[in-house]
Protein backbone atom coordinates (compact mmCIF):
# COMPACT_ATOMS: atom_id res chain seq x y z
CA UNK A 1 0.00 0.00 0.00
CA UNK A 2 1.39 3.41 -0.95
CA UNK A 3 0.60 6.86 0.43
CA UNK A 4 1.25 10.19 -1.29
CA UNK A 5 4.69 10.30 0.29
CA UNK A 6 5.82 6.70 -0.07
CA UNK A 7 5.19 3.19 1.16
CA UNK A 8 2.98 2.48 4.17
CA UNK A 9 3.93 -0.27 6.64
CA UNK A 10 2.17 -1.43 9.81
CA UNK A 11 4.00 -1.85 13.10
CA UNK A 12 4.06 -5.39 14.45
CA UNK A 13 3.17 -6.23 18.06
CA UNK A 14 6.72 -5.35 19.16
CA UNK A 15 6.68 -1.93 17.45
CA UNK A 16 8.87 -3.00 14.53
CA UNK A 17 8.58 -2.18 10.85
CA UNK A 18 10.32 -3.72 7.86
CA UNK A 19 12.11 -1.40 5.45
CA UNK A 20 11.20 -2.36 1.89
CA UNK A 21 14.01 -3.93 -0.14
CA UNK A 22 13.70 -1.12 -2.72
CA UNK A 23 14.59 1.47 -0.07
CA UNK A 24 17.42 -0.62 1.34
CA UNK A 25 18.93 -1.11 -2.11
CA UNK A 26 18.55 2.56 -3.03
CA UNK A 27 20.15 3.72 0.23
CA UNK A 28 22.80 0.99 0.36
CA UNK A 29 21.49 -0.43 3.64
CA UNK A 30 22.68 -4.00 4.24
CA UNK A 31 21.69 -6.59 6.84
CA UNK A 32 22.97 -5.63 10.30
CA UNK A 33 23.82 -2.04 9.27
CA UNK A 34 23.26 0.43 12.07
CA UNK A 35 20.60 3.12 11.69
CA UNK A 36 20.41 6.30 13.72
CA UNK A 37 16.89 7.24 14.88
CA UNK A 38 16.14 10.95 15.24
CA UNK A 39 12.83 12.58 16.14
CA UNK A 40 12.34 16.02 14.62
CA UNK A 41 9.03 17.82 15.02
CA UNK A 42 6.45 15.17 14.17
CA UNK A 43 8.82 12.99 12.12
CA UNK A 44 11.00 9.95 12.75
CA UNK A 45 14.18 10.15 10.68
CA UNK A 46 16.32 7.06 10.03
CA UNK A 47 19.89 7.59 8.88
CA UNK A 48 22.45 4.93 7.99
CA UNK A 49 25.37 5.14 10.39
CA UNK A 50 28.66 5.38 8.53
CA UNK A 51 31.58 3.84 10.38
CA UNK A 52 34.28 6.38 11.21
CA UNK A 53 37.46 6.69 13.25
CA UNK A 54 36.65 7.49 16.88
CA UNK A 55 39.45 10.07 16.95
CA UNK A 56 39.29 11.87 13.62
CA UNK A 57 35.95 10.94 12.03
CA UNK A 58 37.77 9.63 8.95
CA UNK A 59 35.90 6.92 7.06
CA UNK A 60 38.76 5.32 5.13
CA UNK A 61 41.30 2.65 6.07
CA UNK A 62 39.61 1.61 9.33
CA UNK A 63 40.58 -1.15 11.73
CA UNK A 64 38.25 -2.45 14.43
CA UNK A 65 39.74 -2.72 17.90
CA UNK A 66 37.62 -3.78 20.87
CA UNK A 67 34.43 -2.75 19.07
CA UNK A 68 35.73 0.68 18.02
CA UNK A 69 36.83 1.85 14.58
CA UNK A 70 40.26 3.49 14.33
CA UNK A 71 41.96 4.73 11.16
CA UNK A 72 45.45 3.51 10.36
CA UNK A 73 46.50 7.17 10.28
CA UNK A 74 45.34 7.57 13.90
CA UNK A 75 47.16 4.38 14.92
CA UNK A 76 50.41 5.71 13.46
CA UNK A 77 49.89 9.07 15.18
CA UNK A 78 49.19 7.34 18.52
CA UNK A 79 52.29 5.17 18.16
CA UNK A 80 54.40 8.29 17.52
CA UNK A 81 52.81 10.03 20.51
CA UNK A 82 53.72 7.01 22.65
CA UNK A 83 57.28 7.10 21.30
CA UNK A 84 56.96 3.74 19.54
CA UNK A 85 58.71 2.83 16.31
CA UNK A 86 58.21 -0.09 13.95
CA UNK A 87 61.07 -1.87 15.75
CA UNK A 88 59.07 -1.70 19.01
CA UNK A 89 56.13 -3.45 17.43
Amino acid sequence: MKSKTGIVRKLDELGRITLPIELRRTLGIEDKDELSILVEDNKIILTKVEQACIFTGEKDDLIEYEGKKISKKSIVALAKEAGLTAADL
